[in-house]
């Protein structure tokens, strides 16, 4: 028996609530997985949060285990690539969406979307990282791969106080960025600073509708936020910038005009994490391992107990909390 937040939608209503669980209900809900992994750490992403709230449409298939993000050892194995002992991570790939997720005990999962989880990383650190700091790798690859480099310009990073907003501030510091962060919690900058930021500003000055071709500013942008914040962070980067899109705290649209990027050559490139190619995610995780500071990560980092994430989910889709929030799930 196992411990899980299970999700259920009947007739009479949704709920969200702790459940014990054996092997053969993990078997009967997801049993096109062929890795069984005992689940130490998982986290609670905004897209949890959706789901254990019952706030947006991600989940697809009920009952559901939540969590997107978990790590692990590897309990059994039926995929050549995986063994009885291995230390893994998962992230994305429908998992709590479509395929029950990690905040559970145990999970039954398909070994292709499993990463080999670096020497150098516990499980507790992976999961300080999960989703959210795998996308800012993503992101600060997104900027390197477009030739953005230290010394180019302030890097923009929205949504900072956020948990890939602080990944985001930890790793563009690291490699020698300027780094300016948005945020509408002022009481924060001191946080900020210390992850590496030189400058804050109040994301008042960017969440509303603005002009298509503003003051040039940016050299690029990490943007976790969507909306009115991406299309003005578009508008103020400088020529031939690159502005990585993860994000949609603020919302979907993107209300913008072709100016910035026919007058000024700057890519707006979109990172996905969910279903991204499994070399990229390798590299990802490895430059993870070597690259962010550990110290850091231990600030950006609250741990909670698997019975206190349903309450944390709430918490992080009204923005109170900071940085990253890692679950227990055995407590």
């Amino acid at each position: 028996m196992f411990q899980a937040i299970l999700l259920e939608k009947t007739d009479a209503g949704f709920s969200a609530g702790i459940r014990e669980l054996d092997d053969a209900a993990l078997t009967a809900q997801a049993g096109d997985g062929d890795v069984v992994v005992r689940i130490g750490w998982s986290t609670l992403n905004f897209k949890d949060g959706l789901a254990i709230t019952n706030r947006s449409p991600v989940v697809r298939k009920w009952p559901m285990v939540p969590g997107i993000d978990g790590a692990g050892v590897v309990e059994s194995s039926d995929h050549a690539g995986f063994k009885a002992g291995d230390r893994v991570v998962l992230n994305g790939w429908g998992v709590g969406e479509t395929h029950w997720g990690c905040l559970a005990g145990k999970a039954r999962l398909k070994g292709q979307w499993l990463v080999p989880l670096p020497a150098s990383l516990t499980e507790r650190e992976a999961m300080a990282i999960g989703t959210a700091g795998y996308t800012a790798m993503l992101c600060v690859m997104a900027l390197e791969r477009d030739g953005v480099r230290p010394g180019d310009g302030e890097i923009l990073v929205t949504g900072a106080a956020g948990g890939v907003g602080s990944v985001a501030i930890s790793l563009l510091a690291g490699r020698g960025y300027k780094v300016v962060a948005s945020t509408g919690r002022t009481a924060e900058a001191d946080y900020l600073k210390g992850l590496g930021a030189s400058d804050i500003i109040d994301r008042a000055t960017l969440s509303e509708p603005g002009k298509p071709l503003q003051k040039e500013r940016w050299a690029g942008v990490v943007d976790c936020v969507g909306s009115h914040t991406l299309a003005n962070a578009c508008a103020q980067t400088r020529y031939r910038g690159t502005v990585a899109a993860c994000g949609l705290a603020q919302g979907m649209d993107f209300t913008s005009s072709v100016a910035p990027f026919i007058l000024r050559g700057i890519r707006l490139a979109g990172v996905d994490s969910v279903m991204c190619p499994m070399p990229d995610r390798l590299l990802a995780w490895e430059r993870l391992a070597a690259e962010l500071d550990r110290t850091r990560l231990a600030s950006i980092t609250t741990e909670i107990a698997l019975g206190d994430a349903i309450a944390g989910a709430a918490d992080v889709l009204a923005g109170r909390v900071r940085g990253r929030l890692v679950v227990d799930v055995n407590r």
